[in-house]
C-alpha cells in the first residue's frame, strides 16, 4: 500500500520535513558516570528525531515566517511564491523543465524546453474513501492516535479513482510551486510523489556546470513533474504502454504541492519549529523512501543483499535496478519498481561498487566532480546489491517473521501494534542484513524530493 498525503495529527508523528526538537539526550545504554538520580549530567534530556513522510521541506515550511530575529531560507523568503500561495516575484527559480533521457541513464538529463504549464495532478495513491465505516472502528484500527482526532480518518478523501487527473485542482496550473489549500481543505488526501533514487537524482537534476559557491551541489531542483510523468514509481520491467500521455504514470505534477503555513497551514508544525529549532538546510541520509532513511539512522549504512552468511550475493534479475531508458523510450526505465507479479521485475538493488552496473557510471562522476570529498570513494562493498528503495523487512519489530498476509499471521495480526510488514520482502527482496559496524556510504548526498527549491524529505511506501 502507498502512503498518501494528508495533515493532521499523524503526521505530528510520521512527518515534519527537517525539524528536529533541540531538548537532546545522549544516546546511550547506561546513563554518564556523574549523573545521579532525578539529576541529569546535560541539560540535554529528550532527542526527539521527526522523519519527514512523503513531504519536503518547502511542501510544509514553505512560507513560514519566523520569529523576529530569525531568518529562514524557503519558498517565501526567496520570493517564488507571496504569503497567499500565489506565484511571486521570483518563482522563475522554481520553473520546471522537461529534458532527454534516450540513451544511457542521466541524472542531469539534456534540458529541452519549460512546461507551458504544469502537467495536471493526479489523485495517485490518495484515498479514494473513507477506510472506516465509523469513528470508534478507526479509533480501534489506530490505537495510537487521540480519541478526539480520529474523525480525521473518515474526511478529506478524493471521491476519484485512484491514479486519474485530480478534479479538485485546476488542469492549466502555472508552471510554479501549487497552494494546495487554495483549491482542497486542509485535511484532505492527495496525490503521492515519486521518491525512488534513480528518480530523485533526476528531479533534483545536479550537475557540475550548475555549482556556484550558494549552491555546491550544482542541484537546480527543476525535473520534478518531467521525471514523475516520464517513468513515475518504475516500469516493473514492463515495456511503456501504447499511447502514452502525462497521466500514464498516474503521478503528473504532485511533487509541485506545498501547503501554505503563513495563511495557517500546518499550525502543529509551526509551533514546533517556534519553539525548538528548524533545520531549513537539512540532508537527508538517503535519497530515496523513508525506509532506506530508517536503515542510514539505525546503523549508519544501508543494507545489502546477502547470502544469510553475511557474504554479498546476487539478487534476483528482476530486482535488479537498470534505470537506462528501453528502446525507444524518453525515460521510461528498462528495470526499476516496487516489483510485479506479472512481469517478475521490479528493481530496487544496485551494485554500487561496478561502474559497469546501469546508473552507476553517470552518478559517480557526478559524485566525484564536486568540490568536497565523497566519503571512502563512496563506501561500497565489493559485489554488494544495496537496496535503495522501500522494502520492508520479512519479520516484525518483536522478531516474528512475516509469513503471509492472509488469515491470523503476523502481518496482519500485529502490523497494527508493531510495524506494518511486507511480506512481498520475504519472497522478493530474499536476505537483506546489515554490514555490522559500518560507517555511512556516503555523506555527499545533496536534499531530496522538493516541491519545487532545494529541500530536502525522507518519505516511505509502505
Amino acid at each position: 500500500m502507498r502512503s498518501t498525503l494528508k495533515p493532521g495529527p499523524l503526521a505530528a508523528i510520521f512527518a515534519a520535513g527537517a525539524l528536529i526538537a533541540m531538548t537532546l539526550v545522549p544516546v546511550s545504554a547506561k546513563p554518564p558516570p556523574q549523573a545521579s538520580a532525578g539529576r541529569a549530567s546535560t541539560p540535554i534530556r529528550h532527542v526527539i528525531l521527526i522523519l519527514g513522510e512523503n513531504l519536503s521541506f518547502d511542501a510544509l515550511y514553505g512560507t513560514y515566517r519566523p520569529p523576529k530575529g530569525q531568518t529562514v531560507w524557503n519558498l517565501l523568503s526567496k520570493g517564488i511564491v507571496n504569503a497567499d500561495g500565489t506565484p511571486g516575484p521570483h518563482a522563475a527559480l522554481a520553473r520546471q523543465w522537461q529534458a532527454a533521457d534516450t540513451a544511457i541513464y542521466s541524472p542531469s538529463p539534456a534540458h529541452t524546453r519549460p512546461f507551458t504549464t504544469l502537467p495536471a495532478l493526479t489523485t495517485s495513491g490518495a484515498v479514494s474513501r473513507p477506510p472506516f465505516a465509523t469513528v470508534a472502528a478507526a479509533a480501534q484500527r489506530e490505537a495510537g492516535l487521540q480519541p478526539a482526532d480520529a474523525h480525521l480518518l473518515l474526511t478529506g478523501t478524493t471521491g476519484q479513482p485512484q491514479g486519474a487527473v485530480d478534479r479538485r485542482f485546476p488542469q492549466d496550473l502555472p508552471n510554479a510551486p501549487v497552494d494546495v489549500t487554495r483549491y482542497v481543505p486542509f485535511d484532505s488526501y492527495i496525490g503521492n510523489p515519486v521518491h525512488r533514487f534513480f528518480q530523485m537524482r533526476q528531479e533534483l537534476d545536479c550537475a557540475p556546470a550548475a555549482m556556484i559557491a550558494l549552491n555546491p551541489s550544482g542541484c537546480r531542483a527543476d525535473l520534478f513533474p518531467w521525471v514523475e510523468v516520464t517513468v513515475g514509481t518504475g516500469s516493473n520491467g514492463a515495456p511503456r504502454p501504447r499511447g502514452y500521455t502525462f497521466q500514464t504514470t498516474h503521478e503528473g505534477s504532485v511533487s509541485m504541492a506545498f501547503y501554505n503555513m503563513a495563511a495557517g497551514d500546518a499550525p502543529y508544525f509551526a509551533g514546533l519549529a517556534r519553539e525548538y529549532a528548524l533545520a531549513d538546510n537539512y540532508h537527508q541520509a538517503a535519497l530515496g523512501g523513508t525506509g532506506a532513511n530508517h536503515t542510514m539512522i539505525g546503523y549508519g549504512t544501508l543494507i545489502y543483499y546477502q547470502d544469510g552468511h553475511g557474504r554479498p550475493a546476487v539478487p534476483p534479475v528482476g530486482q535488479i535496478e537498470n534505470p537506462n531508458p528501453q528502446p525507444g523510450s524518453n525515460n521510461w526505465y528498462i528495470q526499476d519498481g516496487y516489483g510485479d507479479a506479472g512481469t517478475g521485475g521490479g528493481g530496487s538493488y544496485v551494485d554500487c561498487s561496478d561502474p559497469s552496473q546501469p546508473g552507476v557510471a553517470p552518478i559517480d562522476r557526478y559524485l566525484h566532480s564536486l568540490p568536497y570529498g565523497v566519503f571512502n570513494n563512496g563506501d561500497c562493498v565489493p559485489g554488494g546489491y544495496y537496496l535503495v528503495n522501500n522494502y520492508n523487512p520479512g519479520y516484525l519489530g518483536n522478531g516474528k517473521p512475516c509469513r503471509s498476509a492472509r488469515g491470523n499471521s503476523p502481518c496482519r495480526r500485529r502490523a497494527r501494534t508493531i510495524s506494518r510488514c511486507s511480506c512481498r520482502a520475504t519472497t522478493s527482496a530474499g536476505s537483506i542484513t546489515v554490514r555490522a559496524g559500518a560507517p555511512a556510504r556516503s555523506a555527499a548526498s545533496p536534499a531530496s524530493t522538493a516541491t519545487s527549491a532545494i529541500r530536502s524529505s525522507s518519505p516511505r511506501r509502505s
